[in-house]
């Protein structure tokens, strides 16, 4: 299904001067800490996963009014490498810190913050991975997902990963080994995820951009088929097309977001 116009009900003349109470915490996940962000609340739990290069911080824009209007619990975090997440010092291959590691630490740490069952996905862009990689792991645990751009991996052709491995990685220094180790293992992220499906049974939105960044026309044609083929797997599917929004949906058109969002935890 697809909705060029996000028609649900719109909550923004709500007051939204409630301040929420906040945890802003390091979780130990075995020697080492991730960052954890947490407006408390009472519900089924919504967390969100930010794209490459960025942390949870990237949320924050929207969390209140979510948070004012649902009175649910909303995670953010950062990603081991990004904001304040250290890495692993046991690891020392660059292997090591793929998206298998990355998706081990994101379950450890849930579980000691005590979310560990029932949870609602929020991926933007490279989140996409993180969130189809969990609900596989935990289908009957995932409520619903509402995806901001997220990627499919359809988009990861042979010669897209081609192109891939021959790329040059990011310098490795002590400031910049979270995004060194992601586009390191990149290639091999995408040969992970491409023996993952989509658990049918968790509903899903589907918000994409319709402004190409660049691409060429073959490889955008391919985007959009994937997205429209993503939706049209599973009937508890929805694509929502994000009319004057770049890729960035949630800081272009934050009440489209948060509505969307809204919507998936009434649900």
């Amino acid at each position: 299904m697809r909705l060029n116009c996000f028609k649900f009900l719109v909550l923004f003349f709500l007051p939204f001067s409630m301040q929420s109470q906040t945890l802003d915490t390091l979780v130990d996940v075995g020697g080492y800490k991730m960052h954890f962000k947490i407006m408390k609340g009472e519900g089924t739990p919504i967390l969100f996963d930010a794209g490459a290069g960025n942390d949870g911080s990237v949320w924050d824009n929207i969390l209140e009014k979510i948070h004012t209007v649902t009175g649910t619990t909303l995670i953010t975090y950062d990603r081991s490498g990004f904001g304040q997440s250290e890495l692993n010092p046991n690891l020392t291959n660059d292997s090591d810190f793929g998206i298998l590691n990355g998706i081990k630490e994101l379950e450890i740490g849930l579980s000691m913050l005590g979310f560990d069952n029932e949870i609602i996905l929020v991926p933007h862009s490279y989140g996409g991975f993180y969130t189809t990689l969990y609900a596989s792991r935990h289908p009957n645990k995932v409520k619903y997902v509402v995806r901001i751009d997220a990627n499919l991996i359809g988009v990861y052709t042979d010669d897209v990963l081609k192109i891939m491995e021959e790329e040059d990685t990011p310098p490795k220094t002590p400031e910049t080994l979270g995004i060194y180790y992601l586009v390191k293992n990149y290639p091999e992220t995408v040969k992970v995820l491409r023996k993952i499906d989509f658990p049918k049974n968790v509903p899903a939105i589907d918000i994409i951009s319709p402004i190409n960044r660049g691409y060429p026309d073959k490889y955008w044609t391919l985007i959009k088929k994937v997205h429209k083929d993503f939706v049209n797997t599973a009937s508890n599917r929805v694509e929502i097309i994000a009319e004057g929004s770049g890729h960035y949906i949630f800081m272009d058109n934050p009440g489209l977001i948060i509505n969307a969002i809204i919507k998936a935890y009434s649900e």
